[in-house]
């Protein structure tokens, strides 16, 4: 067959396709068999042919810095390595004719109504075993199929609520399905960014290519959460495993955009069979979940005793009915390879028709059949093959696998995938070809694509696209983003033009303001300390550029001043012999944790400067010299910590969390500067340190302009410690301290409508109102420096607990 397309058809295209050799034996989604361009392709293909060169180049790094500036990325594992990666982007989007895309949607209806059924009878009255339909050992052997769940009727009726399928093309054209999620399924988030992305590198030809929205499925599925609360004044909230997770970037992206509550097992009780999430102002109910955890590490009671991901009594919960997990614990089930064998017939018992969109040919390989199949077979067998865990082989008995004669106990220890007890051998298909854009030219790569499923109340409701993997080259089974492949937008085409979705409510809904709920005590709690190590770190900049200024004055460390303040910047972790110390890069990386710990509720212009302040510092650190080159990178710093903080106070909602994060830097700087100037003011102290004072305050030209005198131990005081019209002063501290207080939610089981904090605050607040400046002496400062360190203690015992 003739491979290469008839010139006078890609003549529209420039040299897009000049390379473009679809593989033998394989399908192809740009080209027909004839090597003609498929219909659906051609205009974009024409439009991608006009942009020149260097109008390309710019339109892919439009969304390549989209991505960047998300802070979207994947997590690399592999061995000694786990790092997070930027998204790998295919730029060319996989299209698909609205009509075909049909048939592939009425085929996955079909398939997730079927996986429903199976999986209310394997968690019920287990016909399809005693019937002979399924084998027994494929449940009982399987960890994912839990015990405790037999006989748990879901709230609401229906244990599968979000779907999605892996789906290939084979070489014949036919649509396959190649894996079933139903765990927890992975990147309907990732799926939007990259839409997204490939907008901002194609905004022109997405519109002109009349490619269906994403909005509309998001919003409707939304709208089928908010619809099984039992009241409006009840939570969704969206359940992870945490940071360390390869996809929680997605789930604190779309919590953010869905506008629900992230959570963490920790984050959850269970009280008089209740879900309840811990907030700052004491325990509310959940009555949904939607679940990103995997089943077997929910709840350590019942399930997994080992785990820290989950919480404790949450089957209890779901026993008693008062809340809907989405999806049902135990529907991991579902996804083994080995049930795949059986669907066919199940699809025949349940419907009296064989599926419309069929699964990758699968065969069981239990018992006997295991060796049967692998003697049959051997010659044609990889490592990715998918075999028996307990192959039934006499040691000694050669067999040869993929080229190698092993004996039957060597096919146990190489061979053998230990989680499970019994896989499925599966038939190897060749994957259809999508085009890559390679050096300006497309390349043909292997592709497989994943779409995901909502239930409504109307039934399942298909997101009209999804996003494929692709191929790093012609293999037709390496495209794992983790050995180097990458993923694409998926663009459903219609005829005609589409309707603009958005994810806001219709307009002809009455308008009313969404209540923003209260905050989860570990989101609060990452916030305050987020405020503090930013404060920490700002502190230390101011000590560490004066401590250069100054070496860069004399050369001279052991001056008084120098010596002094190189011993202050000790106390504080900060070693003068690193121009830019460890310490100081690890509270910013620790500010970078804490933000990372709430990504859900962190802008990303404000997660962007954080990290961009990390980059500098940690690329600044191995070739700064002492002295003017290290105060002059202190300066540079400074303002990019300033950035921040202007972020912040500018753009932050004045919610409950932007008062915890105000709260974590108005408590470290009040503990820092009656921490220095204990010090600076000290009589012992050397001369200098009371201008050293002003100048760690970031208040000289204030000073300047408060005092007709030159400084002294009086007007370094009352300016830092005494002036509440001066934001770098403790007393001005303490009554932002307080006015936020003020704000926070009292929890009901306090029974007092002043907490100990507050208490405390207002305590020294009023004590230092009417103080003279007499009466600070250094015992006194240091005092005001300690009532204040207990501030945090009292904070998590009111809040945080």
């Amino acid at each position: 067959m003739n491979t290469r397309p008839d010139p006078a058809c890609i003549s529209d295209y420039g040299d897009l396709l000049d390379t473009y050799k679809p593989v033998a034996g394989v399908s192809d989604e740009l080209m027909d068999s004839s090597g003609a361009v498929r219909p659906v392709w051609q205009p974009f293909l024409r439009g991608l042919a006009q942009l020149p060169d260097e109008a390309l180049e710019l339109s892919l790094s439009r969304g390549n810095q989209y991505l960047r500036d998300a802070g979207v990325f994947f997590r690399h594992y592999g061995p000694g390595d786990d790092t997070e990666r930027e998204w790998p982007l295919s730029h060319v989007p996989l299209l698909i004719d609205e009509g075909e895309w049909a048939e592939i949607a009425a085929g996955l209806v079909e398939r997730a109504d079927l996986l429903e059924q199976v999986m209310a009878d394997v968690y019920g009255p287990n016909r399809l075993v005693t019937e002979g339909r399924l084998p027994p050992s494929l449940l009982s052997a399987n960890p994912e199929w839990l015990r405790p769940m037999v006989g748990v009727q879901p709230r609401g009726g229906h244990h599968l609520h979000f779907v999605a399928f892996d789906i290939g093309r084979g070489p014949d054209g036919q649509w396959w399905v190649l894996g079933d999620r139903t765990q927890a399924p992975s990147g309907a988030g990732f799926a939007l960014e990259t839409r997204m992305a490939i907008s901002r590198c194609f905004p022109g030809l997405m519109t002109r290519s009349n490619v269906e929205r994403l909005a509309g499925f998001f919003r409707t599925f939304r709208d089928t959460l908010l619809n099984m609360r039992p009241d409006e004044t009840s939570r969704v909230a969206i359940l992870s495993p945490g940071p360390m997770n390869d996809t929680y970037f997605e789930h604190a992206y779309i919590a953010r955009y869905l506008g629900f509550m992230l959570v963490q097992g920790q984050d959850m009780a269970v009280r008089n069979g209740e879900l309840m999430v811990r907030t700052v102002a004491g325990l509310r109910p959940v009555s949904v979940l939607w679940r990103r955890l995997d089943s077997g590490w929910a709840d350590p009671l019942e399930l997994e005793e080992t785990s820290h991901l989950g919480t404790p009594g949450l089957l209890s919960a779901l026993r008693a009915g008062t809340f809907t997990m989405i999806n049902a614990l135990g529907s991991g089930v579902l996804e083994m390879r080995a049930l795949m064998a059986f669907m066919p017939g199940i699809a025949e018992h349940f419907n009296g028709r064989p599926l419309k969109l069929p699964n990758i040919a699968t065969w069981w390989c239990g018992g006997a059949e295991a060796r049967d199949y692998v003697k049959a077979n051997a010659d044609r067998m990889t490592l990715d093959d998918a075999l028996s865990t307990r192959l039934p082989f006499d040691h000694g008995e050669d067999v040869v696998i993929g080229g190698r004669r092993i004996d039957g106990g060597k096919v146990e220890a190489e061979w053998i995938d230990a989680r499970a007890e019994k896989l499925a051998a599966q038939e190897i298909v060749s994957l259809s070809t999508a085009p890559a854009l390679v050096d300006g030219k497309l390349e043909p790569r292997p592709m497989s694509l994943r779409v995901f499923l909502a239930r409504t109340p109307e039934g399942w409701q298909v997101m009209p696209g999804g996003f494929a993997r692709i191929g790093h080259s012609g293999s037709s089974t390496d495209i794992s983003m983790q050995r180097g492949g990458s993923v694409c937008d998926v663009w459903v085409v219609a005829k005609e033009p589409v309707k603009n979705e958005t994810l806001l409510e219709q307009p002809d809904k009455p308008f009313h303001r969404t209540n923003l709920g209260v905050l989860p005590s570990r989101a609060a709690d990452n916030l305050f300390w987020l405020g503090r190590y930013v404060e920490r770190a700002e502190e230390k900049m101011r000590l560490l550029r004066a401590y250069h200024l100054r070496l860069a004055e004399t050369d001279m460390a052991e001056l008084p001043l120098s010596a002094f303040l190189a011993e202050h910047l000790e106390t504080l972790g900060l070693s003068t012999d690193e121009p830019l110390p460890a310490g100081l890069i690890n509270d910013i990386n620790s500010a970078l944790f804490s933000a990372g710990q709430i990504r859900d509720r962190f802008s990303t212009d404000g997660w962007n400067a954080l990290a961009d302040l990390l980059q500098t510092a940690q690329t600044m650190a191995p070739r700064l010299k002492p002295g003017d080159d290290t105060a002059r990178a202190m300066g540079v710093l400074l303002r990019k910590i300033s950035g921040f903080t202007g972020l912040v106070h500018e753009n932050m909602y004045r919610f409950i969390g932007w008062r915890f994060l105000t709260i974590g830097r108005a408590i470290e700087r009040t503990w820092a500067t009656s921490g220095f100037l204990a010090a600076f003011t000290h009589p012992e102290a050397p001369e200098g340190a009371l201008d050293l004072a002003i100048e760690a305050g970031d208040s000289i030209m204030t000073h300047r302009r408060r005092y007709a005198v030159s400084t002294s131990r009086n007007t370094v005081i009352d300016l830092l410690l005494l002036d509440d019209m001066n934001p770098r002063s403790v007393l001005y501290q303490l009554h932002a301290i307080k006015e936020h207080l003020g704000f926070l939610p009292v929890a009901d089981d306090q029974g007092a409508a002043v907490s100990p904090l507050l208490r405390s605050v207002m305590t020294l607040e009023t004590s230092l109102a009417v103080s003279s400046l007499e009466e600070m002496t250094p015992e006194r400062l240091q005092d005001i420096a300690a009532q204040t360190a207990q501030f945090s203690g009292l904070l998590s015992r009111s809040y945080l607990g």
